[in-house]
């Protein structure tokens, strides 16, 4: 997931906004607690959300892949005074974790959990949003667009996360990699789709910023 030396990412991080306590506190608890903790967002990335969230200022925003609520946590820091923040994951396991820091965070009454398919959930939101971040499962990153385009506000922008994928999106494909093909297809999708205007960061396991047109 690491494209550059374990040195540069530190000083990069070392001059980056500190990370906020709470958000310390939910990341030990989730190393600590709970399965496939790479999955957390963290300090570096969870920084540049927030900093992304505050610039777009929204009233409306959409998560899809909420794990422990890191990343939720640092896009809610940008929202208006009145806006919400819809999330939605299919580990029901992790909800009370996740509420439990919405409500300690002050945010917790902006953010509505959401629990289940996201396929099936999205089109039952009927609100049109300023941000959208993606960080679900790969292989329905293609469908999950489908779902939210119309659903962004011109404008709007759409964060995609892991579309680097390790690396993987540049090595031979394996017949089974239903994940890596996924992204390719996506990657490509989110180039040519004439809707919107994207830019492909190397950050971390790569995140792709795509604006509405």
């Amino acid at each position: 997931m690491d494209f550059i030396s374990s040195k540069l990412q530190a000083y990069a991080e070392s001059h980056t906004e500190m990370e906020p306590e709470l958000l310390q506190q939910l990341a030990k608890e989730t190393w600590q607690k709970v399965l496939q903790p790479r999955m957390l967002s963290g300090h570096f990335q969870g920084r540049l959300l927030s900093l992304i969230s505050k610039l777009v200022q929204p009233t409306s925003i959409l998560e899809i892949g909420t794990y422990t609520g890191y990343s939720a946590l640092s896009l809610a820091e940008g929202l208006s005074k009145e806006g919400k923040l819809h999330t939605i994951d299919r580990n029901e396991e992790v909800y009370d974790l996740q509420r439990r820091y919405f409500d300690l965070s002050g945010f917790g009454p902006q953010i509505i959990q959401y629990t289940g398919d996201a396929r099936r959930i999205i089109p039952e939101i009927d609100i049109q949003f300023d941000l959208v971040f993606m960080d679900a499962d790969k292989k329905s990153y293609p469908k999950y667009f489908e779902l939210i385009i119309d659903k962004l506000k011109p404008g709007g922008l759409l964060l995609s996360d892991n579309v680097l994928w390790s690396g993987k999106i540049v090595e031979t494909l394996h017949p089974k990699d239903v994940d890596t093909k996924a992204l390719l297809a996506y990657n490509t999708l989110l180039r040519d789709d004439p809707r919107i205007e994207t830019v492909l960061l190397p950050i971390r396991d790569g995140l792709t910023l795509s604006r509405k047109r």
